[in-house]
């Protein structure tokens, strides 16, 4: 069994920043991709960010140049540096590991930390 937890989500105003972690713990396997992804009340979970065990990454269009992901393989540790906040990054967060396997894929998600961004 996998597990991820999360931590550091909270209230901070427009313009502020947060940092999130997710740590995972079990049998991991690699390669594999780290990610955080985000639902807004009455919305469809979105693809924030994900990372490669080799580093590459991708962001969707409405975070680019203000959030960052990185990762740490020996902790099997992502991170999400968000800075310059905004009300419309207000969600639940989750984070999520996953790789292929036998011709599968094997898909883990964290309990979700919630972002509100207001003043």
């Amino acid at each position: 069994q996998v597990q991820l937890v999360e931590s550091g989500g909270g209230l901070v105003q427009p313009g502020g920043s947060l940092r999130l972690s997710c740590a995972a713990s079990g049998t991991i396997f690699s390669p594999n991709v780290m990610g955080w992804y985000r639902q807004a009340p009455a919305k469809e979970r979105e693809l924030v960010a994900v990372i490669t065990s080799g580093g590459s990454t991708n962001y969707v269009d409405s975070v680019k140049g203000r959030f960052t992901i990185s990762r740490d393989n020996a902790k099997n540790t992502v991170y999400l540096q968000m800075n310059s906040l905004k009300p419309e990054d207000t969600a639940v967060y989750y984070c999520n590991i996953n790789w292929r396997r036998w011709g599968q894929r094997d898909n883990y998600w964290g309990q979700g930390t919630q972002v509100t961004v207001s003043s």
